[in-house]
């Protein structure tokens, strides 16, 4: 389902919560409340699960989810990504994209050459990071996805161009 460009995740399940079949879910949404209003959701080899949200804890929310009647259970699922139909998302403005709308994307620099591809998008709570890869990339590099380093991005013609501080790209040769 990940490559499934129609849905997208929308969460992933920490572990257990408690005793009695809860689980820790940890929300990618704007909103992370709002990952309880895109129920049922599926995982990457196509179940689905109900999810009810009981309350918000430390990094995230409580949930009771269909199946899930005990701890041992709920620790099974334990790394589960959660993800929705495209269709059920609301619509994004232009300046913003869902995560894996990115990934994959050719990577160019503003002279027209092309750099890699943006590999993963990280957020550690500080805003977006790109890793990008390629060729001349040995481990990658990680940008920092602002408009000043990512001028434009063109996902119909599946490329980013990028303005990346001095040094961060290696120079031809």
């Amino acid at each position: 389902m990940t490559n499934n460009p129609e849905m997208i995740c929308v969460g992933a399940i920490s572990g257990a919560f408690g005793v009695r079949g809860e689980v820790r879910i940890k929300s990618f949404c704007a909103d992370p409340a709002a990952i309880g209003d895109y129920s049922p959701l599926s995982t990457e080899d196509g179940k689905t699960y109900d999810l009810g949200i009981t309350r918000t804890i430390k990094g995230g929310f409580a949930a009771v989810i269909s199946g899930v009647d005990n701890k041992e259970d709920a620790d099974a699922l334990r790394s589960t990504r959660l993800y929705t139909a495209r269709e059920n998302l609301p619509s994004l403005p232009d300046d913003e994209f869902y995560h894996s709308d990115l990934i994959g994307l050719a990577v160019l620099d503003t002279g027209g050459q092309t750099v890699g591809q943006i590999k993963t998008v990280q957020n550690h709570g500080a805003g977006d990071i790109l890793e990008i890869t390629g060729p001349k990339l040995k481990d990658g590099v990680l940008l920092t996805f602002t408009t000043e380093a990512v001028p434009t991005v063109d996902i119909a013609a599946g490329r980013i161009i990028i303005d990346p501080p001095e040094g961060l790209i290696p120079a031809k040769e």
